[in-house]
């Protein structure tokens, strides 16, 4: 038997009242994954109160009816109507999504391009590699961002190259600061390269993205890049060089390790002494000795076991 909400929203559509439809369209919320094509209707409606109701019901709506709907509604003329069809595409987990986005791919553009990439990133569509890495020249820099972010992704072999040269040469931080990201897949030569430049970025947060990479990937061949990074101006940098020194057992960061034990923040105090121990080197002995009796409770916590995994 028909939900009544449904026979009430098809009906109400007709209304002259604007405000009879949208409420209608926010009764039938739970049948949108049943009737796509009533919300695509409302979503055009002349009125944008219905088309803002209509836009967030369909979040998540994986049929070709709902996703064309939202991806026409990014150039919709109320800015607010624009960002819940993007927040909506962005919410898209279903692959049945993929083929109806990368079909509209194409056709759009500016801000709009940039919303359907993001629609398509966690989806993992294959389809989708030569179009992004295409997308890469983009005059818009959320266009180039969201593109990267969709090869981080994909996670494909071919797709490394592309995003160590946004590294290297995009002139947008964020657009670089994904590349940074996206490229801890792959451990190539052009990546590590590319991670290593980014410990060099003029942009602090682009310089932390490349050692948290680092961390992930462990590249002997970046061990002096962080060890340099030990002495970076911001702590923020410096933690996520000494987590990955750390992890790297690296002999040579001993010395800047052992200097952080004494910098004015508590958590790179800590990640120091924890960096130490995982290093296993018995010359950190004497300065972790010495932390034990640090005003920092944790520090002392990891400078007595960093102390017990050196005995």
């Amino acid at each position: 038997m028909p939900d009544p909400e449904i026979i009430a929203l098809i009906a109400a559509l007709d209304e002259a009242d604007p405000e009879i439809r949208r409420i209608a369209v926010m009764q039938a919320v739970d049948g949108v994954h049943e009737h796509p094509d009533l919300f695509s209707r409302a979503s055009r409606d002349p009125d944008v109160g219905v088309r803002l109701e209509a836009v967030k019901a369909l979040e998540g709506d994986a049929s070709e009816a709902g996703v064309n709907a939202l991806v026409d509604r990014l150039d919709d003329q109320d800015e607010e109507i624009r960002g819940a069809a993007a927040e909506s595409l962005a919410e898209l987990l279903d692959e049945a999504a993929g083929p109806v986005l990368l079909a509209r791919l194409p056709g759009v553009s500016g801000q709009a391009r940039a919303a359907v990439l993001a629609g398509l990133r966690k989806l993992r569509q294959p389809g989708a590699l030569a179009p992004a890495i295409a997308l890469l020249g983009d005059p818009l820099a959320s266009v180039r961002r969201e593109a990267v972010r969709v090869l981080g992704y994909l996670r494909h072999a071919g797709a490394l190259e592309h995003l160590a040269e946004r590294v290297f040469r995009d002139q947008n931080a964020e657009v670089r600061r994904a590349a940074l990201g996206a490229l801890g897949f792959g451990a190539d030569d052009l990546a590590v390269s590319a991670l290593v430049q980014g410990l060099k970025d003029e942009d602090w947060q682009n310089r932390e993205e490349a050692a948290v990479t680092l961390a992930k990937l462990l590249p002997p061949g970046a061990e002096g890049g962080l060890v340099a990074a030990l002495e970076d101006e911001y702590w923020q940098v410096r933690l996520k060089a000494a987590n990955a020194l750390g992890k790297l057992k690296s002999a040579a960061a001993l010395p800047g390790l052992i200097q952080s034990l004494s910098h004015p923040i508590g958590n790179l105090r800590k990640e120091a002494a924890g960096a130490l121990g995982a290093i296993g080197d018995k010359a950190a002995i004497p300065a972790l000795t010495e932390a034990l009796g640090d005003s920092d409770v944790e520090v002392r916590k990891v400078a007595q076991r960093s102390l017990e995994a050196l005995a």
